[in-house]
C-alpha cells in the first residue's frame, strides 16, 4: 500500500514538473522576440495611439499569464492519447510561430500593416487550434479562449494604429 502510494506521489510530482516545464517553454519562445524587438522605440513613441490603448504594464503582465495558460494547454493535449493530438500540436505550433513573428514585423520593420495581415492569419490559426484542443481535451481549448480574445483586441489596437498613422 505504501509503494502505490509513494509511485503516486512521484507519478504526481513528475506532472508537475512537466506542466511546469511547458509553461516555462511557451514563456520563452512566446518572450524571445522581446529580445529584438520593442515599443520603447522613437517611432512607436511618435505614434498617435487610439484612445483605448492599454498602459504599457498591461502587456507583459497579460502575456504572461497567457502564455502560462497555453503551456498548461499544450500539456493536457500533449500528454493526450486521442484522435487529432498530433493535428492540434501541429496548429499550436503554427499559432505560436505567428505569434512570435509578429512583434518583429510590427517593432523591428515598422510595418504595422505587415503585423495586421500576420495577426489576422494568427486569429484563424488560434480559432483552428481551439477547435483541434477541444476534440483532444475540452479544458485545453478552454484555455485558449482569453487568448484568443486578447488577440482580438490586439488585432483591433493593431488595425486603429495603422489606421491612425497610415
Amino acid at each position: 500500500m505504501a509503494t502505490r502510494t509513494t509511485a503516486r506521489r512521484d507519478s504526481d510530482r513528475y506532472s508537475l514538473l512537466r506542466v511546469i516545464g511547458f509553461v516555462v517553454l511557451v514563456n520563452v519562445v512566446g518572450a524571445a522576440p522581446s529580445i529584438f524587438s520593442s515599443p520603447d522605440s522613437a517611432w512607436f513613441r511618435s505614434l498617435e495611439k487610439p484612445w483605448f490603448y492599454p498602459p504599457s504594464i498591461a502587456f507583459p503582465l497579460v502575456w504572461t499569464a497567457l502564455f502560462t495558460l497555453l503551456g498548461i494547454a499544450l500539456w493536457l493535449v500533449w500528454r493526450s492519447d486521442r484522435a487529432g493530438r498530433r493535428l492540434a500540436l501541429g496548429l499550436f505550433a503554427l499559432q505560436m510561430a505567428f505569434n512570435v513573428v509578429w512583434t518583429p514585423a510590427f517593432f523591428t520593420l515598422e510595418a504595422p500593416l505587415l503585423a495586421l495581415g500576420i495577426i489576422l492569419v494568427l486569429w484563424g490559426l488560434i480559432v483552428g487550434t481551439v477547435v483541434a484542443f477541444d476534440r483532444v481535451d475540452r479544458r485545453a481549448a478552454a484555455l485558449l479562449v482569453p487568448y484568443l480574445a486578447w488577440v482580438t483586441f490586439a488585432a483591433v489596437l493593431n488595425f486603429e494604429l495603422w489606421r491612425l498613422n497610415a
